[in-house]
């Protein structure tokens, strides 16, 4: 991090630390976004939660459902066979 962007913060009541416009910018973290919080030894690392798209095949979810819900519906029958 740039040591001029470097800004000692007040933790106020309940954990509120408020941070300023300029470090928010410089680490990509836009207002009312959400970030992950990591604590390590003397030191806690705020980034910003990057949601990750993933591209999935439809028929592959459609095998997936269809094989749950024949497993499902093997239980259900063997269940109530007793």
């Amino acid at each position: 991090m740039n040591p001029a962007l470097r800004v000692v913060l007040k933790v106020r009541r309940k954990g509120v630390v408020v941070l300023p416009k300029a470090l928010r910018e410089a680490a990509g973290i836009e207002e009312e976004s959400e970030v992950v919080a990591e604590a390590g030894p003397g030191a806690v690392v705020l980034k910003p939660l990057k949601l990750r798209e993933v591209d999935v095949d439809p028929k592959l979810v459609e095998e997936i459902l269809r094989e749950e819900g024949e497993a499902e519906a093997r239980k259900l029958h063997d269940l109530l066979r007793g």
